[in-house]
């Protein structure tokens, strides 16, 4: 969650302030490091469960902070939004039982949610990006109401100087133009900790970001925001995109958002990457900060480096270094794996530490320099990859081969792992346990998105898209508490008792999105034989940016005929089309659309987001909603 005692950096006297503490407390690590301050000679490991929050009918429930009242838990605490939490769990030294501790300790906090969260009518859900978001969702309204987050996207935005805009393509495509940072609450993760020592730690996060690709293939577990199908792990794109306070000018300059992998190696020190995140991202947010942390390390004490930990907080590597002060007193240096997306199950998730703690453990005692095997360009491409298409995705390894993530991950990875967990003392049992969920979870190809994906298909033919992501979302969550890996899980089935009331309240949860539709220019016979070819009596009249313009119906082909032109040569759309149509968005309730048709004798809707077309609603959608409530209404009178 990171420093809450925060405030913008409109005052330039404030900036500046801050800024000189920030480049004081960049010397004071270095004369810490140079001292010898920093502990070394132990590794211990570390997480943040991060996950969300539904309501009976599987969509996002606001309740994180009615629930975060019932906990009395210093673990717990809010994400970004009021449908999210967080628990940070206990740090362990690497060696003996510390998975299995850290499973049973993840697991409490889990119980603990659940229980929470129940008695608010919620439930945990465990996936990287949840499926039954929507844009509602994604308001200022929705986003914990804290001074850190208000500063802190005041500040992006004023820096971008726009909205956030941005599209993403997968088996779907998707495009978004937003006007706050709440895109970021729609990931979580399960984000992992590994501390080590000031004179490998150059050496390791080079190894980490190694790793990281394959990693990122065998755990996607996020492939579809707003009902879309994108990346096997979408969140990284969203991540990056949804707090980008580059200007197009920037972004034009090759300039790098907050949110990024980084561009090459570190050669021998943490001061480098954090010297470069102060040199490219403007400081956003100030707090207090100690007045002299130089002079504190000349006498010997240990400063907390405030200033730097929070604007290290406001730029997300995905292999991130951090600062800290140990429960000794003694300050330290980890890396922060932000990859891992949260869920689908504790189990699934220690297992992605395990795998991830292995080969690091493994690779920083067989290889002296991780650069001498493998370029940082293709480093970052098998990043990419994984991200876009999980374990099918190309991977470059050492010695320039090229194999997929499936072959890589069990042909060289896990076996690698195995070494490296055992080097450092984890309990043998435990090392089959969780390298063994991976192994049969990439044998079997089934990650967190593939089993999201098939169990879509599988329903394609059940209901409407809003209510086969509820049953997606209702089965992940029951199959969730059951512990088992995702390996092991069935298909999600559509289910027919769920209340279907909850997937019509609004227009957005039913219309037709995939629109054919004609420019004014047009000659009417298109519009026409778009009607005739796509079966459908409406065509919606747009130009080339997606304004909406106007809208043919077949009755005005009718009166065209009518009036005995049955020869369409001259005659365009535009003089056919009715102009400036009555519109609603897709928040319009279902109740409002039906007053809307009736009282001015419409068969159909266009729905309209700042102007643009994004769907239509026909009366013939709105036959579906009066036939179900009819067939309810009438099978509840026969049982009475």
């Amino acid at each position: 969650m990171g420093e809450q005692n925060v405030e913008q950096t409109a005052d330039e006297q404030t900036r500046r302030a801050f800024m000189k503490a920030l480049l004081d407390e960049v010397r004071a690590l270095e004369d810490m490091l140079d001292a010898g301050m920093i502990e070394s000679g132990i590794r211990r490991i570390g997480a943040e469960q991060e996950m969300f929050l539904v309501d009976q009918a599987s969509r996002p429930a606001l309740t994180a902070m009615q629930i975060l009242e019932t906990i009395d838990d210093p673990r717990f605490t809010h994400e970004l939004g009021l449908f999210n939490l967080e628990a940070n769990l206990s740090p362990l030294e690497l060696g003996g039982d510390c998975l299995r501790q850290l499973e049973k300790e993840a697991d409490e906090v889990l119980g603990i949610a659940r229980e929470k969260a129940s008695a608010v009518g919620s439930r945990i859900a465990l996936v990287g990006i949840l499926p039954t978001l929507t844009r509602e969702h994604m308001s200022l309204e929705a986003m914990v109401p804290t001074a850190r987050y208000f500063a802190l996207n005041e500040a992006l935005l004023r820096l971008r100087g726009s909205n956030f805009n941005f599209a993403i393509k997968g088996i779907d495509q998707l495009s978004i133009n937003h006007d706050n940072l709440m895109l970021e609450a729609c990931n979580t993760s399960f984000q992992v900790h590994f501390q080590v020592g000031a004179e490998e730690f150059a050496h390791l996060y080079n190894i980490a970001q190694a790793v990281t690709g394959p990693l990122l293939a065998s755990c996607v577990n996020s492939p579809i925001l707003l009902g879309k199908r994108l990346w096997h792990e979408t969140r990284i794109a969203v991540f990056e995109h949804s707090i980008d306070a580059r200007s197009e000018a920037h972004a034009a300059r090759g300039h790098k958002p907050r949110v990024h992998f980084g561009d090459h190696w570190i050669d021998e020190s943490v001061i480098e990457i954090f010297k470069e995140d102060i040199a490219r991202f403007r400081v956003v947010l100030t707090t207090e900060f100690e007045k002299d942390p130089i002079g504190m390390v000349a006498r010997g004490e240990v400063p907390r480096l405030r200033a730097l930990c929070l604007h290290n907080g406001t730029v997300y590597r995905w292999n991130r270094a951090c600062y800290g002060i140990s429960d000794n007193g003694k300050p330290h240096l980890r890396i922060e794996n932000r990859v891992i997306p949260s869920g689908p199950t504790v189990l699934d998730e220690v297992a992605n530490a395990a795998f991830f703690f292995g080969m690091m453990s493994r690779l920083s005692n067989s290889v002296e320099d991780i650069r001498e095997h493998l370029n940082f360009s293709d480093v970052k491409s098998n990043f990419l990859a994984a991200a876009r298409e999980g374990l099918r995705a190309q991977q470059v390894w050492f010695d320039d081969r090229q194999v997929t993530a499936q072959e890589l991950i069990l042909d060289e990875l896990l076996p690698m792992a195995r070494e490296g967990l055992f080097e450092a003392g984890i309990d043998e049992r435990d090392i089959d346990r969780y390298l063994g969920v991976i192994r049969g979870r990439v044998e079997n190809r089934r990650t967190g998105a593939r089993w999201q994906l098939e169990s879509l298909e599988s329903m394609r033919e059940e209901g409407n898209e809003h209510e086969r992501l509820r049953a997606l979302v209702s089965s992940m969550v029951d199959l969730s508490e059951s512990g088992k890996p995702v390996s092991e899980w069935e298909l999600a089935g559509f289910c027919n008792q769920q209340d279907w009331r909850d997937s019509y309240r609004h227009v957005g949860q039913f219309m037709a999105t995939d629109l054919f539709t004609v420019r004014p220019d047009d000659i009417v016979d298109f519009a026409a034989s778009l009607m005739e070819w796509r079966h459908v009596r409406h065509v919606p009249v747009e130009d080339d940016s997606g304004q909406l313009l106007g809208l043919v119906s077949h009755r005005q082909l009718l009166r065209l005929i009518a009036r005995g032109n049955r020869s369409d040569e001259g005659v365009t759309v535009r003089d056919i089309m009715r102009p400036d149509p009555i519109t609603v968005t897709p928040e319009t309730t279902t109740v409002e659309a039906i007053r809307l048709m009736r009282d001015n004798r419409l068969s159909s809707l266009p729905v309209v987001e700042d102007g643009k077309l994004v769907g239509l609603v026909t009366e013939y959608d709105l036959i579906v909603v009066a036939s179900r409530l009819l067939e309810s209404y009438l099978s509840e009178d026969q049982l009475k």
